[in-house]
């Protein structure tokens, strides 16, 4: 027997009891305000309701729950060990299932004398490692990523919505006076990247592309030419180009260039000075990963020793953090309706720090890296498992 085997069977084997800070209801049980908010996960038909934390435990948060996990749970109201279909139903599954379970409260796990869950069960399914500092060591952009995490676990907040936007824009540069000065509205920022009218930039811009509209965040294009569209179904993939804000403007032309020989279907450039200063100030999307790589091969041949931003929670493909990507959920997976990678990501570790932080972890941040990693993401090099969004 494999010590996975033996690690796998000794978790699952312990006793579990259902959290008693939660209460389960029904949908059809609750106020009709909060089934209104709850109206779009109706139409999932696995759907059951909602577990509401009681009084003194508001840091674990409102979670909505299937019927599987519904039925877990009011079994083990009752602590006992794992019913025996949920090894048959879920297979290998099992463990990850199980894990994630304990790891957001919704179970708790028997260990040391009494039942634990979240931060204080981190021995048990992290194996007692020390996740992340491997990333730290090989990956200016995983180095980022955590220095973002520490960030976070220091600030007074206990909104996890706040909390995942100041993880979200980490690394941003600050908007000084003479940045808004200089890059006020769209316009400013075409003009100075050589794209207005007259721009060194321009004709390479309308020869290949086609404005999609500007909106109060973005400047976006198509393509012309591209065969490469996107369907608007399944996951997006997403080229993060992060220069320092000075080194665009006599760099554009390369950018625009490369873009356009790898047949990206389109791309975006911030609408501002607060757009230009965020760490992912230019995003071009791909329908596959193949698309995404030729295009990174493009760029890093023209824009080689570019001084570079870097955009943490995504994984570096290039230029010591210039080029890096993530991929986008599916709009079923998203709990926003279109939520992007790195706010999909923001949001979960910003949740896991506020109750690694209410249960008084030493370290919150490291609990944050084991909860996504549950998700399948590989967080020394914040890489998307494979089947992350086919398990989800």
């Amino acid at each position: 027997m494999t010590a996975g085997v033996r690690d796998r069977r000794a978790i699952l084997g312990r006793g579990f009891r259902a959290n008693p800070a939660f209460e389960l209801i029904l949908y059809d049980r609750l106020p009709p305000e909060e089934r209104k908010a709850l109206a779009e996960l109706r139409r999932d038909p696995d759907f059951y309701g909602v577990l509401r934390p009681r009084d003194g435990a508001a840091a674990l948060g409102v979670k909505s729950v299937d019927r599987e996990t519904a039925l877990l749970f009011l079994t083990l109201r009752e602590p006992g060990s794992l019913p025996s279909y949920m090894e048959a139903l879920l297979g290998e599954g099992a463990l990850g299932t199980v894990s994630r379970l304990v790891a957001d409260g919704i179970l708790e796990v028997e260990h040391g004398g009494g039942f634990v869950f979240g931060a204080a069960a981190l021995p048990l399914f992290s194996g007692g490692g020390e996740p992340g500092e491997a990333g730290a060591a090989g990956s200016r952009l995983a180095g980022i990523a955590l220095a973002a995490l520490r960030y976070g676990q220091d600030l007074d907040l206990d909104d996890a919505l706040a909390l995942s936007y100041r993880l979200y824009g980490y690394n941003r540069r600050p908007l000084t006076p003479a940045w808004k000065r200089r890059l006020g509205d769209g316009d400013a920022v075409l003009a100075w990247l050589g794209l207005g009218p007259g721009g060194r930039w321009r004709q390479e811009l309308e020869r290949g592309w086609e404005s999609r509209g500007p909106n109060d965040w973005w400047l976006s294009w198509h393509s012309r030419s591209s065969v490469n569209n996107l369907t608007g179904s399944g996951a997006t993939w997403k080229l993060y180009v992060s220069p320092a804000p000075e080194a665009l403007p006599e760099s554009f032309g390369a950018i625009l260039e490369a873009l356009a020989a790898a047949r990206a279907p389109q791309f975006k450039v911030g609408a501002d000075a607060w757009g230009i200063l965020r760490a992912d100030k230019i995003v071009a999307y791909f329908p596959s990963f193949e698309g995404l790589a030729a295009a990174a091969d493009a760029l890093a041949s023209r824009l080689s020793g570019m001084p570079a931003q870097g955009v943490p929670f995504t994984s570096e493909i290039g230029g010591d953090g210039l080029l890096s990507w993530g991929v986008d959920p599916p709009r079923e997976e998203s709990t926003l309706g279109g939520e992007s990678w790195r706010l999909w990501l923001t949001h979960r570790l910003a949740r896991a720090l506020i109750s690694a932080k209410s249960m008084q972890s030493a370290e919150p941040w490291r609990f944050a890296l084991e909860r996504v990693r549950l998700e399948g993401v590989d967080t020394d090099t914040w890489t998307p498992g494979a089947m992350l969004w086919k398990r989800n």
